[in-house]
């Protein structure tokens, strides 16, 4: 198979992750582009007519697209069981809140890179952090416990939002009233398959 990818995507990185939790880098070609919603690289429309990464070229079948989608067929592909059947509904709760931060913090990020100066919408940069701001609330009050457990896919998608968060929006110190969740995070992000694909 093949991963079409970008080393600094957290879209991408939950793939990669997983694929190291799983030990099946062998079974996964990496294939990295420069994109961006501008200039989106030719490999990636051909894979996805949508423009977007990860996409996961398989040796038979369309690609596919989306990183839960691509998250789930390997977790079912190599019976990985990071989609628990008696947690499945709060892994994939967790797994939606975790990719609706990125959402939030990829569209900060844009704002700043893709848009002129003087288009620019600072009330609406803050309605985006106020997304992830609720969020990580959430995650603190409502989901250590399953953050505690057993590995799963809400696992791997939360530690790589918080992950991005911190590489990108590093100045918004969403741990000063989080210390759970900062404490997690510290242990988290130390697993060999979170230092294997921190973006450079």
């Amino acid at each position: 198979m093949k991963l079409i990818a970008s080393i600094t995507s957290p879209f991408v990185r939950k793939v990669r992750v997983l694929i190291r939790e799983a030990g099946k880098t062998d079974e996964v070609e990496e294939v990295m582009v420069a994109t961006t919603p501008l200039a989106t690289d030719s490999s990636v429309i051909a894979a996805n007519p949508l423009g977007k990464i990860p996409a996961l070229i398989r040796e038979s079948g369309p690609a596919l697209y989306d990183s839960r989608v691509i998250t789930r067929y390997l977790d079912t592909h190599w019976d990985l069981g990071l989609y628990p059947a008696d947690r499945q509904w709060d892994v994939l709760t967790l797994e939606a809140t975790a990719d609706a931060i990125l959402e939030a913090a990829v569209a900060i990020v844009y704002e700043a890179r893709m848009r002129p100066a003087e288009y620019q919408y600072p009330e609406w940069v803050e309605a985006q952090w106020a997304k992830i701001d609720r969020a990580l609330n959430a995650v603190e009050e409502r989901w250590i416990s399953n953050l505690l457990g057993p590995l799963d896919m809400g696992q791997i998608a939360i530690g790589v939002a918080l992950s991005y968060v911190d590489f990108r929006l590093g100045d918004r110190n969403w741990r000063a009233t989080r210390p759970e969740l900062a404490k997690w995070h510290a242990e988290f992000a130390a697993r060999k398959s979170m230092t294997d694909t921190v973006p450079e």
